[in-house]
């Protein structure tokens, strides 16, 4: 049963957090937007997919988001206790560390089992669907983005092509088309053309009542054709990066494996909501001001406790990638010592002062 003040502490730490994390968000969601917009105006994929793309990889993001909003909420939130005396009154009135834990512990528990859902199942399933779409839509948009008047190049550059006209039902007018295989050179130009299998790793790109130029740059034997028709293949790239297919995997396909990267990847997985719940713990004790200081004191503090925490996890992840001694003993570690630094303020913090101390020795 909560009591009124574990209510207030409630109340406080998660509108606060929520509060951090939102800011977090809209930061977040604006370089998302610049950056996929910046990739659909240079036709890498169709607007159409836009808002999806933004809307998976914010998913994907909030196992960063979440932790630090937690953390800085947590700070902010005591803090203004603290600056505000409340806290002192609290104190006061026999409020020890334990009964402030209380709260805030219900509260990161929610958080805590939110971040293992998004770590172990949504955020990979999410990945995977990010993978497909820009896969989907890089594929289906090299040819219908193909503007009249522009040169543009497909299938790694092998392939360059260009229309004078393109009219709206999609085929194209006064058209060149040039395409390497290995150490040929094929060019080809045509009054029409069209394409085929939109959408498919294997698209054909259909010349009409034209002529075909093929030979080695450089000799004198090219031959020349003329046709009515002619099909140009064109193989569009894979968008699947090793990392990326590790990132994806389902989180009991890593359970099994004997894989070091697998191993690094599961372990990250772990360790973000272990993450949450450690900085809760170490946020506490972190808030606490000293007399006069300013309700932000503390932040920067924080700030810098987080970099620190974070960046060790990233380190020994790729530690266990890697396979190197430093990650033999995994990433529990790492967890420990922000625990040893909360569990030292608390005891610093708790202990009575130095003029307590000499009256209990002359008593």
């Amino acid at each position: 049963m909560l009591t009124r003040l574990d209510r207030y502490l409630l109340r406080e730490v998660a509108q606060t957090s929520v509060a951090v994390t939102g800011v977090l968000l809209v930061i977040l969601l604006s370089n998302q937007l610049a950056r996929v917009l910046g990739q659909a105006a240079q036709a890498e994929f169709p607007g159409s997919v836009v808002l999806t793309l933004i809307g998976l990889t914010t998913l994907q993001q909030l196992t960063v988001l979440v932790p630090v909003g937690l953390f800085l909420g947590i700070v902010l939130a005591l803090g203004r206790l603290y600056h505000e005396s409340e806290m002192t009154a609290m104190s006061a009135c026999g409020v020890g560390p334990l009964s402030i834990y209380r709260p805030i512990a219900l509260f990161t528990l929610l958080v805590v089992g939110l971040l293992a859902a998004l770590s172990f199942r949504v955020v990979p399933e999410a990945g995977a669907r990010v993978q497909q779409i820009r896969a989907e839509a890089l594929r289906t948009a090299q040819f219908g983005a193909l503007e009249a008047g522009r040169f543009r190049s497909f299938a790694g550059g092998d392939a360059v092509f260009y229309a004078e006209k393109v009219e709206r039902s999609g085929q194209l007018q006064g058209v060149f088309v040039q395409r390497r295989d290995e150490d040929r050179l094929e060019i080809a130009v045509a009054e029409r053309a069209e394409q085929r299998g939109a959408g498919q790793a294997e698209q054909l790109f259909v010349l009409y009542d034209g002529r075909r130029y093929e030979g080695v740059p450089g000799s004198n034997e090219w031959r020349v054709v003329e046709f009515a028709e002619h099909g140009i293949p064109v193989r569009m790239p894979e968008f699947k990066a090793k990392k990326e297919r590790r990132a994806v995997k389902p989180t009991l396909a890593l359970l099994g494996s004997e894989s070091s990267e697998d191993r690094a990847e599961l372990a990250w997985r772990i360790a973000v909501p272990v993450m949450a719940a450690v900085l809760m713990v170490l946020a506490v004790p972190l808030a606490k001001l000293r007399p006069r200081q300013g309700r932000f004191a503390r932040v920067g503090l924080a700030v810098l406790a987080y970099f620190l925490y974070s960046n060790l996890v990233a380190t020994v992840r790729v530690w266990i990638e890697k396979d190197s001694s430093g990650g033999s003993l995994g990433m529990w570690w790492v967890h420990l010592l922000p625990l040893l630094a909360a569990a030292w303020l608390l005891w610093r913090e708790e202990r009575p002062g130095p003029l307590l101390r000499r009256r209990r020795a002359r008593a």
